[in-house]
C-alpha cells in the first residue's frame, strides 16, 4: 500500500486570482515543485491542454499528471451536452496516465466573485438533488468506463459545500462518484474532516491536503468574506503549518487503505507566501505525517 505526493500549481499561480503569480512561468513552477520533492501536479491555467505537447514537459522535470479541475454545469445541461464537454479534458488526463478527475459543479458558484460573501453560495432545491445527482451518476458512470474516475471536489461557494451537504451527495450517487476530501474546504464550512474520511473512506479517491489559519479563519467567518478575500487574508496554509489535525486523518487513511495522490494545494498569494519555501515545507510535513502513520510513499 502506498502513496503518492503532488502539487498544485496554485502555489505559484492563482487561476481564480490570475493576477496572482501572473508572471511565473510553468517552467518555474514545475522545477521548483519537483526540487521540493513532488512526484507529480495537478493542472493549472498555465499548463498546454494537449497531451503531446504537456506530455514531454512533464517527462523532462520526472513528473507526473496527478490530475486536473473540470467545471461541470449539470443542472444547466444534460448528460449528453456534459459528456460532450468533458472530452477534451477526460483525454488528456487519460493520455497521461492520470485515473481521477477533480470535479466541481459550478452553476451558480460564487467563489470566484471577490465582492460576494460566502453566505450567498447557491444552494440546491430537492428536485434539484434528484435531478443533479442522476446526471452525475450517468457521467460519472461513463468517465469510469473511460478509466478515469470523477472525484467530487467540495468547495466553498458552491452547491457542496457543507459536510451534510458531502454526506447527500455520497447517499444519492453511485460508486462510479468517487469524493475528493479537501480538508480545508470542510473546514472553512464547519465540516469535520476526520469524521467524514471515516463516514466516506471506501468512495475517497483524492485528497488536498491544506491547512488553515485558525484566527484569519475565525474573522473570515465573523465578517462574512468572500472566499478570494480570505485566500487574500491567508486563510489557507500548507498542511502541518495550521490547526487541522492531520495526524489523526492520515492514521485514517491508513485504516481505510487509501492508496491515492495527496496533493498540496494551498491558496496563497505567492508574494507574501514564497511559493519554492512553502512547497518545501508542505512537502516535508506530508513525509512526516506519512511515516508516523505507516503510509508509504512511491516516487
Amino acid at each position: 500500500m502506498s502513496v503518492r505526493l503532488g502539487i498544485n500549481p496554485l502555489t505559484w499561480t492563482n487561476d481564480d486570482l490570475p493576477e496572482l503569480g501572473a508572471d511565473t512561468p510553468l517552467e518555474t513552477c514545475l522545477s521548483e515543485g519537483k526540487q521540493a520533492g513532488f512526484s507529480g501536479f495537478e493542472l493549472g491555467q498555465k499548463f498546454p491542454r494537449k497531451s503531446e505537447v504537456l506530455g514531454p514537459i512533464l517527462d523532462n522535470h520526472g513528473l507526473s499528471l496527478v490530475s486536473g479541475w473540470y467545471s461541470s454545469e449539470l443542472l444547466n445541461r444534460s448528460v449528453e451536452a456534459e459528456i460532450e464537454a468533458i472530452q477534451g479534458h477526460l483525454k488528456l488526463l487519460k493520455d497521461l496516465g492520470a485515473t481521477a478527475m477533480v470535479y466541481c459543479e459550478v452553476t451558480g458558484c460564487i467563489h470566484g466573485q471577490r465582492e460576494t460573501p460566502l453566505s450567498h453560495k447557491p444552494n440546491m432545491t430537492d428536485e434539484q438533488w434528484k435531478e443533479f445527482t442522476s446526471r452525475l451518476n450517468q457521467v460519472a458512470d461513463y468517465c469510469q468506463d473511460q478509466g478515469v474516475k470523477i472525484a467530487y471536489h467540495h468547495h466553498m461557494g458552491t452547491v457542496v459545500q457543507t459536510e451534510a451537504e458531502v454526506d447527500r451527495l455520497m447517499e444519492m450517487t453511485r460508486d462510479s462518484v468517487g469524493l475528493l476530501l479537501d480538508t480545508g474546504h470542510l473546514t472553512y464550512a464547519g465540516g469535520d474532516p476526520i469524521a467524514v474520511q471515516k463516514r466516506h473512506a471506501s468512495r475517497i479517491n483524492h485528497v488536498h491536503c491544506k491547512d488553515m489559519r485558525k484566527a484569519v479563519l475565525t474573522d473570515s467567518l465573523n465578517r462574512d468574506r468572500s472566499f478570494l478575500d480570505s485566500v487574500l487574508d491567508g486563510v489557507f496554509t500548507v498542511p502541518g503549518d495550521g490547526f487541522i489535525d492531520y495526524p489523526t486523518l492520515f492514521k485514517g487513511l491508513k485504516e481505510a487503505n487509501y492508496q491515492g495522490w495527496l496533493v498540496v494545494e494551498a491558496e496563497q498569494d505567492p508574494a507574501v507566501a514564497h511559493p519554492l519555501t512553502y512547497a518545501t515545507m508542505g512537502h516535508d510535513n506530508l513525509v512526516k505525517l506519512c511515516a508516523d502513520a505507516g503510509l508509504s510513499i512511491q516516487k
